[in-house]
């Protein structure tokens, strides 16, 4: 088997003081890359600010035989991107990698968020993904190269109780990735998303212990490292990941079911009477354009 090698790329990863984010920072560097790690030291909700964290991520790297430099800004306003970009080059001379890791969490149910809650968690998850991709996107077209991953959630594709907010933010960044996908294509920008589920702050109160040890960091890894390789030719696609499983999640569409002629009337009525043919999935495959939604043959009802 081929080993996968990032010799000499240089690669951004945000929130990577911890967790999911140091673990990709050391499978990177351990694999040639030079990294940007970026964190603002907060604590779990966003708040305080500690440069310790990157700097022991760094000094790791350093130590194992690579290289890095850190970075204390914050992904929430674009100067904090744009100065998260200018570390990367300033330290390494260009951007072939980005991570969109960072996150916080303010969780509360739906009646009782109130709108700073909200915002502040929009700002790092869903606009901070926007700041540092954009920052760095000019860069990548330019070089003809780019990989771009973003962190997802479980949460955002199926939903969680008190978490409308950090959900909302998780499930635009699909959206935001499919339009990505389209405009990097052109240019070897491949952008993918991962939704995983790891051992960190966010998670050490849900599981238990036992739980807990066998969500370790590095078993998603390397499906980033992956992901970000030259060898992967992959881009809009969104993949679970915990504990060793890996699997793919994907936008579907049905057949479904065509009413009328395209010219008489459709009733409220024939929706009700052709509800379980319009609900179902049966035959449902992916589909990438909106156009391949209405493309169905599917049989004109008399």
């Amino acid at each position: 088997m081929a080993e996968i090698r990032l010799d000499g790329r240089v690669a951004i990863i945000t929130g990577a003081g911890a967790g999911l984010g140091r673990s990709h920072a050391l499978e990177l560097a351990r694999r040639g890359a030079l990294v940007v790690v970026n964190d603002l030291g907060t604590s779990l909700d966003g708040s305080g600010n500690n440069m310790s964290a990157a700097d022991a991520v760094v000094a790791e790297i350093t130590k194992a035989g690579g290289k890095a430099a850190a970075n204390y800004d914050s992904v929430s306003t674009m100067k904090g991107a744009e100065s998260i970009v200018k570390t990367a080059l300033d330290a390494f001379g260009k951007i072939d990698i980005v991570i969109n890791n960072a996150g916080i969490v303010r969780d509360k149910t739906f009646y009782k968020m109130s709108e700073d809650e909200w915002d502040t968690v929009m700002n790092v998850h869903m606009k901070g993904t926007f700041n540092v991709t954009r920052a760095a996107w000019p860069l990548m077209k330019d070089n003809n190269y780019g990989r771009v991953i973003f962190t997802s959630s479980g949460v955002g594709l199926y939903g969680n109780f008190g978490q409308a907010n950090y959900a909302t933010a998780k499930m635009g960044m699909i959206g935001f990735m499919n339009v990505l996908r389209i405009e990097g294509a052109k240019h070897n920008i491949l952008v993918n998303s991962i939704a995983p589920n790891a051992a960190s702050r966010m998670t050490q109160p849900l599981f238990p212990p036992n739980i807990l040890e066998k969500l370790k960091p590095e078993f998603i890894s390397p499906l980033v490292a992956y992901l970000v390789s030259d060898q992967c030719r992959e881009s809009g696609m969104i993949f679970n990941c915990m504990m060793g499983w890996f699997s793919r999640t994907a936008i579907m569409c049905s057949d479904g079911v065509v009413l009328g002629d395209g010219k008489r009337e459709i009733t409220a009525e024939e929706i009700m009477e052709n509800w379980d043919r319009i609900t179902s999935l049966d035959g449902a495959k992916p589909q990438n354009t909106i156009a391949n939604t209405f493309a169905y043959p599917a049989p004109v009802m008399k």
